[in-house]
């Protein structure tokens, strides 16, 4: 019997697509550290966060770009009112994408439930970032368009809520109250954004800028109450051991009963100007007390212990200006009951909300998420602490501009400047790490 070998059959040569798919394999192996688009749908957190990161750069140096160009007397044309147009994205250009991030990775843990995957939140998430354009530019070119973008933000955030609520029933855990009220705040949200779709469709700009404040004082600020209410003692006391995780559900109610009163006395205020002092009356009578109790919770909840450990520093920084635009908000009331209309306080009390609290408090929470989900420490080197207070700094520019009329052009260019320092330089660092692997190897 013979010895020599027979012939084998020469091995099929690759694919192209094979080759194509080694080399990509290949070069991920040599740059294990390298950003990729496809790992932000690896968790809700890297999909929402980095989107919403988008969305706020973007809208950061838009507003930057219409501001520098009013003063530079350039001509930009508006089809939506610039007041309007700047509302509806700062309000719900990036906030909401920043909520699906935090909602559907906190969520879960809430309710007992296994982490959430992407699955169902990639089409919504693109939905809502495909909307924004439209609507950015149908603010200057056309309402129609502003209209439709808009509406499509709607539709995309209406997917995620319903997503949220299936969470809800999927769970077995005896205390929801926090899901539950963030789930029923978010149906406010989808209501803001179809009657601002709806308003700018019918040239109803008054009516957009109702929906603009439903929006913040009805799906914001209620959001951030309820995660403030949950999160702020249980981190404090976690790394304070002299605090106490403090948090009675009567002083949610408080929360969010103060809200509900001041969104009704915004919205009143758009459609009816000017109020009833019988309303002023009643508004003054709520914030004035809130705005009290809140500054107090910020002492009771540690905020003298937290200035050691900057990133606790951070949230209670930001809950400070809760109590501080209460503050404000009665005291404005109080200055038009006595004074009249003239006298009132303008945007401030609105500035001290928005970018103060819910700006500022974005910034820290989601610092914390994204250090602690990329495997580094949870703790602000000076790179992050730097731009908080960038942000912070922002704030008081604005808060000033709406008090000193006559310095209001050159503070508000400065509060934009540094709002835009601040937040775009946070979208870049953070984005950077969100398309990246963890540091310590793990999954997620």
């Amino acid at each position: 019997m013979s010895s020599t070998p027979q012939p084998q059959p020469a091995a099929p040569a690759p694919s192209s697509a094979a080759l194509h798919d080694s080399a990509r394999a290949g070069a991920a192996a040599e740059r294990p550290n390298a950003w990729h688009l496809a790992r932000l749908a690896s968790a809700p957190h890297r999909l929402g966060f980095f989107a919403a990161a988008v969305m706020l750069a973007v809208t950061a140096l838009w507003w930057l770009l219409a501001l520098v160009a009013r003063e530079a007397s350039v001509a930009v044309p508006w089809a939506v009112p610039p007041a309007v147009a700047h509302g509806l994205a700062f309000a719900l250009g990036f906030m909401p994408l920043f909520m699906i991030g935090f909602l559907f990775t906190a969520g879960p843990r809430w309710l007992g439930l296994p982490d959430a995957t992407t699955e169902h939140l990639v089409r919504p998430v693109i939905t809502m970032l495909a909307g924004w354009p439209l609507a950015l530019v149908g603010f200057h070119a056309s309402a129609a368009l502003a209209a439709l973008g808009v509406a499509i933000v709607a539709a995309g955030w209406i997917t995620t809520q319903y997503r949220f609520w299936g969470y809800i029933r999927a769970s077995v855990a005896a205390d929801q109250r926090h899901p539950r009220t963030v789930a029923v705040v978010m149906g406010i949200g989808a209501v803001a954004m179809v009657c601002a779709a709806l308003a700018l469709a019918l040239g109803e700009f008054d009516h957009a800028r109702a929906a603009i404040q439903l929006a913040i004082w009805g799906f914001l600020a209620p959001v951030f109450t309820t995660v403030s209410h949950r999160m702020i003692p249980f981190f404090s006391a976690s790394a304070v051991p002299t605090l106490d995780a403090w948090r009675p559900y009567w002083l949610l109610n408080v929360m969010l009963l103060t809200l509900g009163v001041s969104g009704l006395g915004a919205v009143a205020e758009v459609l009816w100007w000017p109020l009833p002092a019988a309303l002023r009356v009643a508004l003054l009578l709520v914030q004035a007390p809130a705005a009290v109790l809140m500054l107090w919770l910020a002492w009771r909840w540690g905020m003298v212990q937290s200035l050691r450990i900057r990133l606790l520093a951070m949230l209670h920084g930001g809950f400070v200006w809760f109590g501080l635009a209460l503050a404000l908000a009665a005291c404005s009331q109080a200055r038009v009951l006595w004074l009249g209309p003239q006298a009132s306080l303008g945007l401030a009390p609105l500035h001290a909300l928005t970018m103060g609290y819910l700006g500022c408090t974005l910034i820290a929470m989601i610092t914390r998420v994204t250090a602690g989900h990329s495997g580094r420490p949870l703790a602000a080197d000076n790179t992050a602490w730097t731009l908080y207070l960038i942000v912070q700094a922002a704030v008081l520019l604005r808060v000033a501009a709406a008090l000193w009329l006559s310095g209001a052009a050159v503070l508000t260019l400065l509060a934009i400047g540094a709002w835009a320092a601040g937040c775009g330089g946070w979208a870049l660092r953070y984005g950077s790490w969100l398309g990246r692997p963890r540091v310590d190897g793990r999954p997620g």
